[in-house]
C-alpha cells in the first residue's frame, strides 16, 4: 500500500485545527497542511454558493483512508464533507517512509523523542 494525499475543506480557522489534530492524535496522519484564502463556488441544492473555506491536505497511507473518512465525517460541520484520497507518485523515498513510520501504530519506545522540535526542523 503506498502513501497517500487526502483533501478535504472546512469553514473556519478552528475546524481545521481541531481536524488535523485529532488526524494526527490518532495517528492517521504524518501531516496535515492547513491552506488558507481558498475561495469555493459550487452548487448546492439547486443554487451556486460561494464560500471561503481551509483546505486541507493529509498525508497518510492508503490502509488509513477509510479511518480518515470516517474521523472527517463524524468531526465536519458540512452536511456532505468532501474526502478525496490522491495516491503520491514520484516522491522521495525518504520522505515516503517519514509517512508510513508517522501513521505506524505499532508500540515504540520513545515517541516523544521529536515533540520539543521546531517547526522547521520537521518535514511536511
Amino acid at each position: 500500500m503506498g502513501a497517500i494525499a487526502v483533501i478535504t475543506t472546512v469553514g473556519t480557522e478552528q475546524e481545521a485545527n481541531e481536524l488535523a489534530e485529532e488526524l494526527l492524535g490518532r495517528r492517521l496522519a504524518a501531516c496535515v497542511n492547513i491552506v488558507s484564502g481558498v475561495r469555493s463556488i459550487y452548487r448546492w441544492q439547486g443554487r451556486i454558493c460561494k464560500d471561503s473555506e481551509y483546505l486541507l491536505v493529509i498525508k497518510s497511507m492508503e490502509e488509513e483512508v477509510d479511518e480518515i473518512s470516517a474521523t472527517i465525517k463524524k468531526l465536519h460541520s458540512y452536511e456532505l464533507p468532501e474526502v478525496l484520497a490522491i495516491p503520491i507518485q514520484h516522491a522521495d523515498e525518504r520522505f515516503l517512509g517519514w509517512i508510513a513510520e508517522c501513521v505506524d501504530k505499532s508500540p515504540i519506545e520513545d515517541d516523544d523523542s521529536d515533540d520539543d522540535l521546531e517547526s522547521g526542523d520537521r518535514p511536511a
